[in-house]
């Protein structure tokens, strides 16, 4: 019956690391969202971050319940804005512009490496860009 009890012990030690792991997850995913609303003073987000504190299960589920709907937006916004940044900065570093891919294209078909379909396949998707 001991190794039982040890096997159960550490059974139910699994579900409080993993209950922990749940709520550190949802905490730091509110405080995110919490400084991520541009909408929101500075002070209502220093009230909510009191109460995140000091009642941390209680104001985790109002957020939820009251703010919810505008994280996932919030969430894919802030990553709309970072793969534009990101996109831009690799334009910037590339060195390479629109008409510098056109003209390599150009130069692809003159040479007969490429047909007239792909030199306009790859010339819509530059200007795509």
């Amino acid at each position: 019956m001991e190794i039982l009890s040890r096997v159960w012990d550490f059974f139910w030690l699994l579900i409080w690391i993993y209950a922990l792991i749940a709520f550190l997850t949802l905490l730091f995913s509110v405080i995110t969202d919490l400084f991520r609303d541009g909408n929101l003073s500075g002070w209502l987000k220093a009230v909510w971050l009191v109460f995140l504190v000091f009642v941390p299960f209680l104001s985790i589920l109002v957020y939820l319940i009251a703010r919810g709907d505008g994280m996932a937006t919030r969430g894919q916004r802030f990553a709309d804005e970072r793969r534009e940044e990101q996109a831009a900065y690799i334009r910037s570093v590339s060195g390479a512009s629109l008409s510098d891919e056109i003209a390599k294209a150009r130069a692809l078909l003159d040479a007969g490496t490429i047909s007239s379909e792909e030199y306009e396949l790859i010339k819509r998707q530059t200007l795509a860009q």
